[in-house]
């Protein structure tokens, strides 16, 4: 008798043969696997019976042979799957019988077939799922521990098939899934058609070997088994068991061969079409981005003349009106605010009225441009130097009091490297836009955190600025700010800073650097008040600066780290905000140079979790609700839990220019920082000559010019305090003793109104020096 029986997928010769043994025992059955064997190119197997029990057989490949009418095995249906299996309920109820729907990548189950049109019991997304196999009918369905099914069927062989076809299911699931989640779409639509298919059939073969994997496990399994049995009664079972076992792996192997025939084929069919349309894809992306760049070019081109043209009309418009007022700023205004147009869509977008209607009296007026800023400066020079023999003396010493070559040193002052904090100035410039002051506090605290982002690599030492030297850094027409530092006092080393922007915003500072050797580190400590204040509802925020550690000073690499805590307070509204640096710690499991901070308003109500690093980005989420932790017994308080919002990032650091690393690790603004510049005061540091000399790379000329400026330096502070001894001795007054009697030019010492400290504040008149281009009474420092 000859039964034709289909076994797709897995085998494509469709037909077994069967034939009646002589016994004519309708509980025994010989079946033939010749045709299914021998068309695969097996000639040991070819010509081989295997004896089985009916009920054996009728389970055996897959249900393909026969089926048991009283047996539910799942029906596919085009990309839906469906069946009876056992879910396990409870301890109490144990296993049940469920039905199971497997449709575009989702598993759901509901108590009976009728139930499919209004309730779903549960559904796993098999994208994200796990499948594992128990034994020979369990398998256990898990999405990472909110919803575990363990299921059982009702034989193995309908396990296997429910295994294959979950993990297809699974497999396109999480194809489909990462597509959607692409955004640049390919346009070649054939091409696309043929990766999918050639990714399924990757998929198939992936599956193909987890199966071949698992069988060939049980097949040896069983054969070891075998091998340690000695021909007893049950013998005959195990030889059973192990060719049940080789048949279902030989079957899944030829599937697998196919798999890999189809695969190669279309390879082969498509690899030289893929290869035209990509390089064709290329070459019109390169044609794209040529063109994008010429439009861009003339774009800026006939934008920079037509606010040439604007503010010729402006211009002549203000001479004929009763004095300087708004219109002159709005125009400067408006040319500040044209950069931050592009960070945020408007709501509506204004053009400006054709030029033929402007009366234009000056014609010939243009747009001064800006200024090219430098990219590069001399790469640093390799001069070997023994930090050691120049420190062990100077263990508990402050490191301004050190005689420190310029080996140590980068090109650049302390009051330059003060200047950096504006690396990130428009942070402030989002602030000043604020309405919720609570917010503004999230961009204040992320500005504090910025200035840290330009010392991760800058282990070099900056110049210890001369008593009256000063920094201009004018960058109004760019950015919209102009700021001016001056060292006012020597002994303790303090400078103080200014910096005013158009944009609605002020900064201050007066830095005092205390700093110690111990041996192994080196400690920074800066100590003074910043000051943030805004037009726009007078907020005035003040915070501090963290300590900073210099690590390996005698062996290894060096390297920085920044630690400990800032709070910035908010005076006008008492909004606060505690940030948190936590130093580095090698058992830690925390990310390196993490920050985090709370803002609070007066009443102590947090509104914003700030979290990040020092080195690389700021985020901040709005929180909706918190949890306060009280007293915990022994264990002490417990950590408050805030609910919030997703986190939006507020800041990240620019990457470093090219180079970098032969540069001193510089940023873009700090390589423009010591660029000579036309106009700058003489006591500006860019005419420092020690400084100018090291940028340079002469090296040894630069030390020999340092211990000449040091000891001008010296001789000029003697000659104050002899100035100041005589005026004592003219007075009669013996209460005081000697002091310098030194007066900073562009800075008044005073009482802050909202510290009480003494602190220096800028009393103006640099810039209208400048302006006029006479720096009268500036001090011969250089």
């Amino acid at each position: 008798v000859q039964r034709r029986v289909s076994l797709s997928p897995f085998c494509k010769c469709g037909h077994v043969s069967r034939q009646t043994s002589s016994k004519q025992d309708d509980n025994l059955c010989f079946y033939t696997l010749a045709p299914v064997l021998s068309c695969h190119a097996n000639p040991k197997l070819s010509n081989f019976d295997f004896p089985f029990k009916v009920p054996q057989i009728c389970r055996l490949i897959l249900g393909a042979v026969m089926s048991e009418p009283k047996t539910p095995t799942p029906v596919p249906a085009g990309d839906t799957y469906k069946g009876w299996v056992f879910k396990w309920t409870n301890y109490i109820k144990g296993y049940q019988r469920r039905w199971f729907v497997l449709s575009n990548g989702l598993l759901s189950y509901y108590r009976t077939q009728a139930e499919m049109g209004h309730t779903c019991r549960g559904t796993i997304n098999l994208a994200t799922a796990t499948i594992t196999v128990d034994d020979a009918c369990n398998f256990v369905i898990s999405n990472g521990g909110a919803q575990t099914y363990h299921l059982k069927a009702s034989c193995e062989v309908e396990r296997q098939r429910w295994i294959t076809a979950l993990e297809l299911a699974k497999a396109k699931a999480a194809r489909m899934q990462a597509e959607s989640g692409k955004t640049n779409k390919h346009k070649n639509t054939e091409v696309q058609s043929a990766l999918r298919t050639l990714g399924s059939k990757v998929e198939d073969l992936s599956t193909c070997n987890d199966l071949i994997s698992k069988h060939g496990s049980a097949l040896q399994r069983s054969l070891s088994e075998l091998d340690s049995l000695r021909l007893t009664g049950e013998a005959g079972d195990k030889i059973r068991q192990v060719t049940e076992r080789a048949t279902l792996f030989r079957i899944t192997s030829n599937a697998m061969i196919n798999a890999c025939r189809d695969f190669l084929a279309l390879a082969q069919a498509h690899s030289k079409r893929w290869q035209k349309a990509l390089q064709a894809e290329r070459d019109q992306r390169v044609r794209l981005e040529e063109t994008l760049e010429q439009l861009a070019k003339q774009h800026n081109h006939l934008e920079r003349a037509f606010r040439g043209a604007a503010q010729a009309n402006a211009t002549a418009d203000n001479k004929s009106s009763a004095g300087p007022g708004k219109g002159e700023a709005s125009d400067e205004d408006d040319d500040n605010e044209f950069f931050d147009a592009m960070e945020e869509a408007p709501e509506f977008i204004t053009v400006p009225a054709d030029p033929q209607f402007h009366k234009s009296e000056s014609p010939s007026q243009e747009l001064v441009p800006l200024k090219k800023r430098r990219t590069r400066i001399a790469d640093k020079p390799n001069y070997s130097l023994n930090l050691w023999s120049i420190m062990k003396n100077c263990i508990g010493k402050e490191l301004s009091k050190i005689p420190m070559p310029v080996n140590f040193n980068e090109p650049i002052s302390m009051l330059q490297r003060l200047s950096e904090d504006l690396e990130y100035h428009e942070l402030l410039d989002k602030a000043s836009k604020c309405q919720s002051s609570l917010e503004q506090m999230c961009y204040v605290a992320a500005f504090s955190v910025s200035s840290y982002s330009t010392t991760v690599h800058r282990t070099g030492k900056p110049f210890n600025p001369l008593l009256g030297e000063t920094y201009e850094l004018d960058r109004r027409r760019e950015s919209g700010y102009r700021s001016l530092c001056e060292q006012v006092s020597h002994h303790p080393p303090a400078a103080a800073h200014h910096a005013i922007s158009d944009r609605g915003w002020t900064l201050r500072q007066e830095i005092t650097v205390a700093s110690k050797f111990r041996g192994k580190y080196l400690s920074i400590m800066p100590l003074g008040t910043i000051h943030a204040i805004f037009e726009k509802g007078n907020n005035h925020y003040t915070w501090k600066k963290v300590t900073t550690t210099v690590h390996n000073i005698i062996v290894g690499k060096l390297w920085i780290d920044q630690s400990g805590e800032i709070d910035v307070v908010n005076h006008t509204t008492g909004d606060r905000c505690h940030l948190k640096f936590a130093p580095y710690s090698y058992f830690s499991r925390d990310v390196a140079r993490k920050v985090t901070g709370v803002v609070m308003d007066k009443d102590g109500k947090a509104h914003y979790v700030l979290s990040g690093t020092w080195d690389e980005k700021m985020e901040f989420s709005r929180v909706m609700q918190s949890s306060r932790g009280g007293e915990n017994g022994t264990e002490g308080k417990q950590k408050t839990v805030y609910q919030t919002l997703k986190a939006r990032e507020v800041w990240r650091r620019n990457p470093l220019p090219e180079g970098a690393e032969s540069m001193y690790y510089f940023t873009d603004l700090a390589l423009t920082l010591n660029e000579p510049e036309e106009g700058v005061a003489p006591t500006d540091s860019r005419r420092r000559p020690d400084q100018r000399l090291m940028e340079d790379g002469r090296w040894d000329e630069a030390n020999s010019e340092k211990q000449r400026l040091e000891e001008k330096q010296r001789i000029a502070r003697r000659e104050r305090e002899r100035e100041a001894a005589s005026q004592r001795t003219s007075s009669q007054s013996e209460d005081s003793a000697p002091h310098e009697n030194y007066q900073a030019l562009w800075f008044e010492r005073c009482e802050d109104r909202i510290t009480g400290e003494q602190v220096h504040i800028y009393k103006g008149g640099y810039w209208e020096a400048k302006d006029r281009g006479s720096f009268e009474g500036c001090p011969d420092i250089f």
